[in-house]
């Protein structure tokens, strides 16, 4: 079976466990548990600050380590299962369990309760953080993290809870949002990361490239029967049907997440990608 770089953690010197008979490498380990301390990192095929980002990681995210070196970390992440190097400073062992995930597309944390502080640090839709008391300042409420920080209640629910089912109106939320190639939050935003990310905030898994998407997201359907909720790939690209006549889509054309007539996209698209390679329907 061919393995996939960016699903799978092997390397010449070292493998994940669970590879044994599968990979030939020097040693093999289970790694160690870690998790994202800083609002957004990106993940690099290379320990190398230079290389592209293949995705984002985001704050409170889980991830298993396998090595340590030079200040880069190599791990895998729990949510999708993507491999990569991330700066090691992004990460620690001791962090509290997440008990919250952020519902909007971009927060503000403060140093304490109050809207009028100075921001420590913003956070992007589906980062996650460990609630550990509650305050309440000129009639807002917010949720307080062990070191005093504090994030807007209304900005958050309890992890395993949703504000809607409606995942296209989470990506809708994203309107004009910049295209980050890589990118998977609130701040910058890839094709397939907007897929990705609207789908988790509706409750379900998706991977989070357009070919693994394109591959086994959902079912297939017939271009004919495109409508709301639908996706649609080409080689490189994905969107998602707004409705039976429109796209929307985060895109190199706008540098934006856009809203766009679906046959005119198709139209220009096709000069670089060609005609859609796919349709789907994401399983309710």
């Amino acid at each position: 079976m061919a393995l996939d770089r960016r699903l799978h953690a092997y390397r010449d010197d070292l493998a994940d466990t669970a590879l044994q008979g599968q990979v030939t490498a020097a040693r093999f380990a289970s790694g160690e548990p870690a998790r994202i301390t800083v609002p957004v990192t990106g993940l690099r095929p290379k320990p190398d600050a230079a290389s592209g980002i293949d995705t984002e990681l985001l704050f409170g995210e889980d991830v298993t380590v396998f090595d340590r070196a030079d200040g880069w970390a190599w791990v895998q992440a729990k949510s999708d299962g993507y491999v990569g190097y991330l700066p090691e400073s992004a990460l620690a062992t001791t962090a509290d369990r997440p008990t919250h995930h952020v519902i909007v597309p971009r927060t503000f944390l403060y140093p304490g309760a109050d809207l009028h502080f100075p921001v420590s640090a913003a956070l992007s839709m589906g980062s996650r953080i460990a609630v550990a008391g509650e305050a309440e300042t000129r009639g807002t409420r917010y949720f307080l993290l062990a070191d005093g920080r504090a994030v807007v209640a209304g900005h958050c629910l309890p992890l395993g809870t949703y504000a809607t089912d409606d995942f296209v109106a989470i990506a809708a939320r994203f309107l004009e949002t910049p295209y980050l190639w890589g990118g998977r939050s609130g701040f910058g935003i890839d094709c397939s990361g907007l897929v990705q990310l609207a789908l988790q905030m509706t409750g379900r898994a998706a991977p989070r490239d357009s070919d693994m998407q394109a591959a086994g997201l959902g079912a297939v359907i017939a271009r004919e029967e495109l409508r709301r909720g639908d996706l649609v790939f080409w080689k490189g690209h994905a969107g998602v049907m707004a409705d039976d006549r429109t796209l929307l889509h985060a895109n190199g054309h706008t540098m934006t997440v856009a809203l766009e007539d679906f046959e005119a996209a198709v139209q220009r698209i096709g000069w670089l990608y060609e005609m859609p390679t796919g349709y789907r329907r994401p399983v309710a």
